[in-house]
C-alpha cells in the first residue's frame, strides 16, 4: 500500500535542532524509517516542510512511521493512498463493464 505523507515541522523544534546541530541525524533517523521511494523537501505554509512517498504493508506500519514525526519534530501530518501509473491501470482494468 503506497501513501504519500505530507508534513511540516514545528519552526521552534526545527530551529533548535539546527542551532544544537541535531537536524541532519534526525532527518537521517527518520529517513531511515520511512525508507521512501521517493522524498522532496521545500517551505509548507511558512514552515520547514516534506513530502514522501513510502510503500507500506499494511495500515498499522503507518503508526511507527508517523509516531517520530509527532513526537520529534511536533508535525503537522497528512496520508494519502497513492498509486503509480502500473497501479492505476491495473486498478481500472478491474472496473466492471470497462476494458
Amino acid at each position: 500500500m503506497r501513501m504519500l505523507i505530507q508534513a511540516s515541522i514545528d519552526t521552534e523544534l526545527s530551529n533548535k535542532l539546527i542551532s544544537e546541530g541535531g537536524m541532519e541525524k534526525a532527518m537521517e533517523e527518520m529517513m531511515g524509517i520511512l525508507k521512501p521511494e521517493a522524498a522532496y523537501f521545500y517551505p509548507l505554509h511558512g514552515r520547514r516542510g516534506f513530502t514522501v512517498v513510502v510503500d507500506l504493508a499494511d495500515g498499522a506500519s503507518l503508526v511507527p512511521l508517523v509516531e517520530p514525526l509527532w513526537l520529534r519534530m511536533g508535525a503537522d501530518v497528512e496520508i494519502v493512498p497513492c498509486m503509480n501509473a502500473d497501479e492505476l491501470s491495473a486498478g481500472i482494468a478491474k472496473i466492471p463493464g470497462v476494458g
